[in-house]
């Protein structure tokens, strides 16, 4: 893969890479005809798992020495900290229908957990820590690209529904959510919606990959109050920030602008006017804010 691709791909910008190739001698790419970049596949594979790590606090000079294997076995330790054994439980019965592609199964499980959860503990609880686990076995190798969109699919159908039947019109505040044109993920739209919806506020999705421009002229003719924007792990962080200011600036004073996801995890203070938001339980906290300030309003 090119250092573009890579950058893409794993969401850590070029300059990054070529830092840590001249200070921890990783990665260690080849070279084209014209001298260009080439990153092999495993390289590729752990450096998905450095970022993700990266996420959770670790720092480069002491993960990048260690094997794939053992960065997998640090993964695994840190999510099993905040897991149950139910949830642990259920989650593995969910990535073993991925695997065998039981999309039936997998539905009725998921509808299941949806019903005795509600929808706010559903998404913090069931999804979040299941998008990681298919995450870290599509990386592993276990599942491919079939069963990771089979699994997508059917959550995003899930979350869909369940906004729909939660989905107030007249609530507020009015949150505008979307995401720039490089970012299709949509995911992390859905689970932030699904946790606002429950709190009362009125949610429209533009979906995936809106102009900045169209951005700005939806959020002020439909007099929203909140901009909200979801960036995924393989969104350049550098392009997300750069983004994020040029919409800030363009957006009126009074129009908040939120973002939340791995490539704007820890840059709040390189978004100055911006509330960068840290998980889903944030995305709460940020609305209690919001209503505290206008409340008089």
């Amino acid at each position: 893969m090119s250092i573009a691709a890579v950058e893409r791909d794993t969401g850590l910008s070029k300059d990054t890479l070529r830092v840590w190739e001249r200070r921890y001698g990783f990665p260690t790419p080849s070279r084209d005809a014209n001298g260009e970049r080439l990153y092999p596949q495993e390289q590729v594979d752990k450096l998905r798992l450095i970022r993700r790590l990266l996420d959770l606090g670790q720092r480069p000079s002491r993960i990048i020495g260690s094997t794939t294997l053992e960065l997998s076995a640090i993964l695994e330790a840190h999510r099993g900290k905040d897991l149950n054994p139910e949830q642990e439980a259920r989650e593995q019965v969910l990535l073993q229908y991925v695997r065998l592609h039981r999309s039936a199964e997998l539905v009725t499980g998921l509808h299941q957990a949806l019903m005795k959860q509600g929808l706010q503990r559903f998404v913090a609880e069931t999804i979040a820590p299941l998008n990681e686990a298919v995450g870290e076995a599509w990386m592993r190798g276990e599942i491919d690209v079939p069963e990771e969109h089979l699994y997508t699919e059917q959550v995003q159908n899930i979350l869909r529904s369940a906004i729909g039947a939660n989905a107030v019109a007249s609530g507020h505040p009015r949150i505008l959510l979307t995401t720039f044109p490089d970012e299709h993920h949509i995911l992390g739209l859905l689970m932030a919606e699904a946790t606002l919806v429950p709190e009362g506020a009125s949610c429209l999705s533009l979906g995936t990959r809106t102009p900045l421009a169209d951005i700005r002229g939806a959020a002020v003719s439909g007099k929203f109050d909140i901009v909200g924007l979801s960036f995924s792990i393989a969104y350049p962080a550098r392009q997300a920030v750069d983004g994020l200011t040029e919409l800030r600036a363009a957006l009126p004073t009074n129009i908040e602008l939120w973002a939340g996801g791995a490539a704007v995890a820890g840059k709040q203070r390189r978004l100055p006017g911006i509330r960068v938001i840290g998980d889903l339980n944030d995305t709460v906290t940020a609305l209690k804010e919001w209503r505290a300030a206008h409340a008089a309003h």
